[in-house]
């Protein structure tokens, strides 16, 4: 990474006056550090976080006793809900402290209040030995689970795109998300393996600690490479702008995001709504979707899931490598309009019931779902300017996910409930899928551009000076036009 010495971390001019100094230059191997430390930790977050989906069925028996099947998920999900309720609170806490005090150092408390609240899950007994009290301690967890993540994707998804080179950041991002598909990989396998090697007694029992157990080392382990990682080059030439200037209070730094970015608000806002619904829908609400209402087997059910997640981690990486050379928009558009339409083809396949045609439906959805993962990382920080990125994101993605996102399986499992139709989970898409597209066809396309509010990024001096030769180009031709108006 170049130094303070080297000139490069200086606030950029305007860009017709750009110099050579102004561009950041990224050491690669730093890059690499920074990008796989977190798509490691985001691992160990989603698996700590997904575990309680893929064990849903579990949860509802031994925490909420009915005698109703639905019931059962119905709570259990509620409960799953109401961890995003606490998102947007620790979106608005951890996202402008990460504007203050650095990126790195929150993302390291995110991972270490993930971490206690998953393996405390854990130790809580059953309702069977202490009553209402279980639920209620269940609940508990759940929401320091959820506060902590409300400052887990807009952190990570900052730190990856002001490391990233204006070329890579769609490839580069999309790591993000290959992290979160290896935690939910975890998460469903070890969920699989206990469902396939215990009896349901032992599973009721005991077994279904394991997965939340696991945390606690994990936990430690994450914590251990995002505390060895260096702040984003663009966060140290904002620290560096803010000393010489008056500080902003949180207060100020609140009222700026609603007041000056309320466009770029709501934008991210439209476009975590159809990212998000499509992934809880299809890798949280479904599995238990086929195994309590469709009585499907469980355990053919998480292994399906589990294979379509691995699929999609390359395609993933695909989605985000395409989204740097044709742009975010049709990559995320084309997820959109094959939502619209593919939908109820693939839950009429899933609605089959076996193991081909569930398959089958499912990878539809998870190719879909690709689109938004790949493009998504890249897409959201670009829309807001460095000083409120952390802060901005945060808010605007959690109150999305929070509203339409992670409630999606506790109201889709209620539609199905309550009007007895099984295509509903097609049609809640289908509606989320109208809104996405109206959210992508509204945004700028910002592959192969800089952030908002930095100099140009790239990986090596040549690059360097090839922007430095480009930018003259386009100086020499906006210096011709009037020459040429006047001879006309």
């Amino acid at each position: 990474m170049a130094t303070p010495n080297d000139g490069l971390w200086r606030q950029p001019q305007p860009e017709k006056d750009l110099s050579l100094d102004d561009i950041t230059i990224v050491d690669k191997s730093l890059l690499k550090r920074a990008v796989g430390a977190m798509a490691i930790g985001n691992a160990m977050e989603w698996f700590d976080f997904g575990v309680y989906s893929y064990i849903a069925v579990t949860l509802g028996k031994v925490f909420f006793p009915s005698s109703n099947p639905g019931a059962q998920l119905i709570a259990t999900f509620g409960t799953f809900a109401a961890a995003f309720l606490v998102r947007p609170l620790g979106g608005m806490v951890f996202g402008p402290m990460g504007d203050r005090i650095g990126r790195k150092r929150v993302l390291a408390m995110t991972m270490i209040m993930m971490a206690v609240g998953t393996f405390c899950i854990g130790l809580i007994p059953a309702y069977g030995s202490i009553g209402i009290f279980a639920p209620i301690l269940l609940l508990v967890a759940r929401l320091v689970q959820g506060f902590s993540t409300g400052g887990e994707y807009g952190g990570a998804a900052t730190f990856i795109a002001e490391f990233a080179t204006d070329k890579k950041r769609g490839f580069m991002g999309s790591f993000l998300e290959f992290g979160t598909l290896v935690g939910y990989v975890l998460g469903a396998g070890c969920v699989a393996v206990l469902t396939a090697t215990m009896s349901e007694q032992s599973l009721l029992s005991w077994g279904w600690r394991i997965p939340f157990l696991i945390a606690g080392p994990l936990g430690l382990i994450g914590l251990y490479i995002r505390l060895k990682l260096e702040e984003t080059p663009a966060f140290q030439r904002e620290a560096d702008k803010r000393e010489s200037e008056a500080h902003s209070t949180p207060k100020d730094q609140f009222r700026d995001m609603l007041v000056k970015q309320w466009k770029p608000m709501l934008q991210c806002v439209g476009l975590v709504l159809i990212f998000n619904v499509t992934d809880y829908m299809a890798l949280s609400y479904l599995p238990s979707y086929l195994s309590a209402t469709l009585k499907f087997n469980e355990t053919h059910g998480l292994f399906i899931v589990l294979v379509v997640m691995v699929l999609m981690m390359p395609m993933t990486l695909g989605a985000g490598h395409l989204s740097d050379k044709v742009g975010r928009k049709p990559v995320m558009l084309f997820g959109c309009v094959g939502l619209l339409l593919l939908s109820i083809p693939a839950l009429t396949l899933i609605r089959m019931g076996t193991v081909l045609p569930v398959f089958s439906g499912m990878l539809i959805l998870g190719v879909l779902l690709s689109c938004f993962t790949g493009a998504m990382p890249s897409a959201l920080p670009a829309l807001f300017p460095t000083k409120i990125r952390y802060g901005a994101l945060a808010i605007g993605f959690n109150v999305s996910v929070s509203l339409f996102g992670g409630t999606t399986p506790l109201v889709t499992a209620w539609l199905v409930s309550s009007t007895g139709n099984l295509m509903m989970p097609a049609y809640y898409l289908m509606g989320a899928s109208v809104i996405g597209i109206v959210s992508v066809l509204a945004l700028h396309e910002t592959a192969r551009k800089p952030l908002k509010g930095s100099p140009p990024c790239v990986g090596s001096r040549s690059e360097a000076h090839a922007v430095m030769r480009g930018v003259r180009q386009a100086a020499e031709m906006d210096d011709r036009v009037p020459e040429a108006t006047a001879h006309a």
